[in-house]
């Protein structure tokens, strides 16, 4: 009787560990690209089983509204349901290339073992950088994450200019690294993939006052990954 409450004990001290997780670690987030900029991001430690995406599944309505505005709003509200821990918009603003941000969470008293990072790409129609729900390390060190770009499906790449970022409003917001052109008749009708997937990424051309896209794809092409995301654990 006495062996077997302790291979018990030992059970429930394994099951506790496959659980547990640091509770404050440094996050930093940096630009891998040539030319692309990315909207405020949101980081968010939250419970296991939730996602804010799930790659060949539609996007929410929260997830639709950041890839193709940069609009976080929504997410941090389902994340706040959730009860989750959430750093929105660590960079004050906008992550331009070969720039970082760094900051703290702390999920201390909570079961908020998964982290999820997102952030649009500019100049893309409804690109977004993704760290979706990676277990938190455990123990004291440094992990590197490479994040990849998807695409949200919900709206045609065109690739252009045109002020556009309301969800279903073709276009692209902004351009903000600048290199763009104007004048383009589009680069894409219609999204033959409607979920959740891996980028393509931007087609471009190198005329600045017309072609297919208002895109430059000597400044605004890239490779996956798109984003590296650094984890230290003390």
């Amino acid at each position: 009787m006495k062996k077997h409450l302790l291979g018990l004990t030992a059970l429930i001290s394994m099951a506790a560990g496959t659980t547990a997780h640091a509770t404050d670690f440094d996050v930093t987030i940096t630009n891998l690209t040539h030319g692309i900029t990315f909207t405020p991001f949101i980081a968010t430690a939250h419970p296991a089983g939730n996602n804010l995406f799930t790659t060949g599944q539609a996007a929410s309505t929260s997830l639709q509204a950041m890839a193709e505005g940069g609009d976080i709003s929504g997410l941090v509200a389902d994340m706040d349901l959730l009860s989750a821990t959430t750093v929105a918009n660590p960079a004050g603003g906008l992550l331009g290339p070969a720039s970082s941000t760094t900051f703290n969470m702390n999920t201390d008293g909570t079961s908020n073992d998964r982290l999820s990072i997102v952030a649009m790409l500019l100049p893309t129609n409804d690109g977004f950088a993704g760290l979706n729900a990676i277990a938190i390390p455990t123990e004291a060190g440094t992990y590197r994450y490479s994040v990849n770009a998807y695409d949200a499906g919900t709206e045609a790449n065109d690739e252009i200019i045109n002020g556009g970022g309301a969800p279903g409003a073709p276009g692209i917001p902004g351009n903000p690294s600048g290199g763009g052109g104007t004048g383009g008749t589009g680069a894409a009708t219609t999204d033959l993939n409607t979920s959740v997937h891996i980028h393509r990424g931007n087609i471009g051309d190198t005329d600045v006052n017309g072609g297919i896209s208002d895109v430059d794809n000597r400044v605004h092409r890239w490779l996956n990954p798109v984003v590296r995301v650094t984890i230290t654990v003390n």
